[in-house]
């Protein structure tokens, strides 16, 4: 007897399939549970797919003439179901972010599986079975726990006392230990429950090696696996079913009983994508750095990884911790006292790790902030004389010193002194950069890069010259700025650096320039740690997660251009990334209370007095949070409304805003219905990429139901502008719930 089954193939939110529901439906000769991967045939191609819930499928669709349905290819009934949790996080995360669950769950998917046939698939497993079973599993953590300051202790028995109803927002400044606490928190759930699976998720790709490290130093490499896109495909793969389910050995391998199984790994640490992965026993999920704007995917499906875990964790009943010492206004605002409206827990860890030994570290052990009035300095300094020589001093005392500048190449723009010509894209409508390394200019939105001319392609004039810095100018202007610095010989105390000979000053760059090669990031860290390099310059790369230990002076350059930005949240954005850089600085507080003096922090900014830098210098989150929700409050903007952008692209600008206006025309009366305001089409900033043009239109509305309702609804409404004259030019559109960028 052949059994319909609806099944999820990757259909784009483009095609109408996800308006019925989503699934197709395939013939198989065994009823297959839902979870089930199975392959199909779509076209003259051969598709991975999932066996889905009937009852997710719409009430509305037609009858299916059973004579017109194709036979699936296969079942991968080698590999368990994906299970009833995983199968409704994706679809909450498909209705709430106005895509296909097709898409979103074949994504979620390793891509090498995606590949595999039910043979080869069979064998992948087999091997993974043997290299399993061959793995100790260490039933207690590997070496010595360090000694928990007061905080870390408070913290964990909050974490212990309180249940998974709901979500603990960890606020600790940078180097408060909130890295311990995770492992901790890991180490207490395995100790209750050595079944039990844990996923940590970090922002950056670059992060997890370092955190990776540690865990393993932990517990061991048989209980962890990392997961993210940086791995090879099948690195990802592995990890996976590592993760995914029980594998029950067949009996084929030597010295191994048939129906031996072959438990999950306990901890995966990966980046957003990880938020997906298929973890049976989930009972913990960590979020570090949550505010991290790397947490919302920007293609296909944009979801946020953040506030998918925290809806997994009440899902799963998983106990989440979201981590910051710099959290965004969202979690912050839920997680106020829960008589006025809060819904996450706030524990509290505001002093650096061997701060509350040193009773003369000021602030907790915190850096001393300096502002420096670039007005009142030499004019074109890029580096004032104050911090000038503060630098000097630290690097001839065998210090380190981190210079931070958020754009890589050597200048933003080249421009010609006669005509006024700039290296505008011919693709784009955005400046390339000047990169003189290798003397090209490059457009980072489209990749269009070419070589510097000799002259004004407009002129001919010679004088072109860059205007503005990026990081390899302020590189090549310190070695000559510091070229007459000795650094001393030996190792600094307190350091794990190794000894080092007297001789010039050292200068390291971390962009993405320079670590575009696999291994080269992990190297030049490894360098900095060294004590290889003493003066660290780079961008946003560096400003987060690391534990420098010997770095006491940060120095940030030109950070003013965010303070006037056209999104509002540009300031909150500013103000975290200053902390976060700012926290590189005097991490080892024992080497600080024996210099007998503090860490630093140089601001260099033309907007001293700025209400931003003021609580920047007093390391005050709290009030800077406080001054920026009131803000948001008076003008209506989220956490206090939500939003949504509908995004076009046509080969004209007019085209794009014809299609976003005729959609905003049908639908004002609904949105009236639901009070949700729907504004005019607008240009995107940076409007035209690789020769498309780019629009936008934003819905608000102060209740997230009534935005939700409206969004689904119209989602038939831009469907079918697609067939009217107005959509004829539209190459592609998308709608981004909850965006992080206007």
């Amino acid at each position: 007897m052949a059994h319909p089954l609806p099944i999820l193939v990757p259909t784009p939110a483009h095609s109408a399939i996800h308006l019925s529901g989503g699934t197709l439906t395939w013939l198989s000769e065994q009823a297959l549970v839902p979870g089930t991967l199975v392959r199909v045939p779509l076209g003259r191609r051969v598709l991975l797919g999932i066996v889905w819930d009937s009852t997710t499928a719409a009430a509305d669709t037609p009858a299916i003439d059973a004579d017109k349905l194709r036979p699936i290819a296969e079942a991968l009934t080698a590999l368990p179901p994906l299970s009833e949790s995983w199968r409704r996080l994706v679809d909450f995360t498909a209705r709430y972010y106005q895509r296909s669950a097709g898409e979103v769950a074949l994504a979620a998917l390793p891509p090498a599986l995606r590949e595999l046939s039910g043979e080869q698939l069979a064998r992948r497993l087999k091997k993974q079975r043997r290299t399993s079973l061959k793995a100790p599993d260490p039933s207690a953590p590997i070496g010595p726990l360090p000694t928990l300051t007061a905080e870390q202790a408070t913290a964990l028995e909050a974490l212990a006392k309180h249940d998974a109803s709901a979500p603990f927002l960890l606020f600790g400044a940078t180097g408060s230990g909130k890295t311990e606490v995770y492992l901790r928190a890991v180490q207490d759930l395995l100790a209750r429950d050595p079944q039990a699976q844990a996923l940590v998720m970090v922002p950056e790709i670059n992060l997890t090696p370092q955190l990776e490290a540690r865990f393993i130093a932990r517990f061991g490499a048989a209980r962890v696996v990392s997961l993210h896109s940086g791995m090879t495909n099948p690195q990802r793969l592995r990890s996976w079913l590592a993760a995914h389910g029980d594998l029950v050995s067949d009996g084929e391998s030597d010295n191994h009983d048939r129906g031996t199984v072959v438990s999950p790994v306990r901890i995966v640490l990966g980046t957003r994508m990880a938020v997906f992965a298929s973890l049976p026993r989930l009972q913990l999920i960590v979020v570090d750095e949550e505010h991290d704007p790397s947490y919302k995917q920007q293609e296909g499906a944009r979801y946020s990884a953040r506030d998918l875990a925290v809806y997994r964790g009440r899902l799963e009943n998983a106990q989440v911790i979201l981590g910051s010492a710099t959290p965004s206004l969202e979690s912050w605002h839920h997680s106020r006292p829960a008589d006025d409206g809060g819904r996450y827990v706030r524990l509290a860890m505001p002093s650096r790790v061997g701060a509350t030994d040193q009773p003369d570290a000021p602030g907790g052990g915190l850096p001393l902030v300096r502002r420096v009035d670039m007005r009142h300095q030499p004019k074109g300094a890029v580096f004032s004389p104050p911090l000038l020589a503060a630098m000097r001093e630290r690097i001839a005392r065998g210090e380190q010193c981190l210079v931070f500048l958020n754009r890589r190449g050597y200048a933003p723009v080249l421009h010609c002194a006669e005509c006024e010509w700039k290296s505008e894209c011919p693709h784009c409508s955005a400046y390339r950069v000047f990169h003189k390394i290798d003397r090209t200019l490059r457009c980072h939105h489209c990749g269009y890069t070419e070589r510097v001319p000799r002259a004004c392609p407009a002129c001919g004039s010679p004088d072109i010259r860059p205007i503005g810095r990026g990081t390899e100018q302020i590189e090549e202007q310190l070695a000559q700025l510091l070229a007459d610095v000795q650094r001393p010989a030996g190792t600094p105390a307190g350091t794990e650096a190794t000894a080092a000979e007297a001789g010039p000053v050292r200068i390291a760059r971390i962009d993405a320039d320079t670590t575009r090669h696999k291994g080269e990031l992990e190297a030049q860290l490894a360098q900095v740690h060294q004590g290889e390099v003493d003066v660290l310059v780079g961008t946003q790369m560096i400003a987060k997660g690391h534990d420098f230990r010997n770095i006491t002076l940060v120095a940030v350059i030109n950070p003013d251009t965010a303070l006037f930005s056209s999104d509002f949240r540009a300031p909150e954005r500013l103000f975290s990334l200053l902390m976060q850089v700012a926290g590189r600085a005097g991490r080892d507080t024992e080497a600080q209370a024996r210099a007998g003096r503090p860490s630093e922090v140089w601001v260099q900014t033309e907007q001293p007095a700025h209400p931003l830098y003021e609580t920047l210098k007093q390391h005050d989150y709290p009030a800077f949070a406080a001054q920026q929700l009131q803000e948001r409050e008076q003008a209506g903007l989220p956490p206090f409304s939500f939003q949504a952008l509908v995004r076009a692209e046509a080969r004209t600008q007019e085209g794009a805003q014809a299609f976003l206006n005729a959609a905003s025309t049908l639908g004002q009366d609904a949105a009236a219905q639901l009070a949700v305001t729907v504004y005019p089409a607008v240009p995107m900033s940076v409007q035209r990429v690789a020769n498309v043009e780019r629009a936008q239109m934003l819905v608000e509305s102060a209740s997230r139901a009534a935005l939700q309702r409206f969004l689904s609804d119209w989602q038939e409404t831009l469907h079918a502008l697609r067939g009217t004259p107005e959509g004829q030019g539209i190459l592609r559109w998308a709608v981004d719930v909850d965006p992080l960028a206007i």
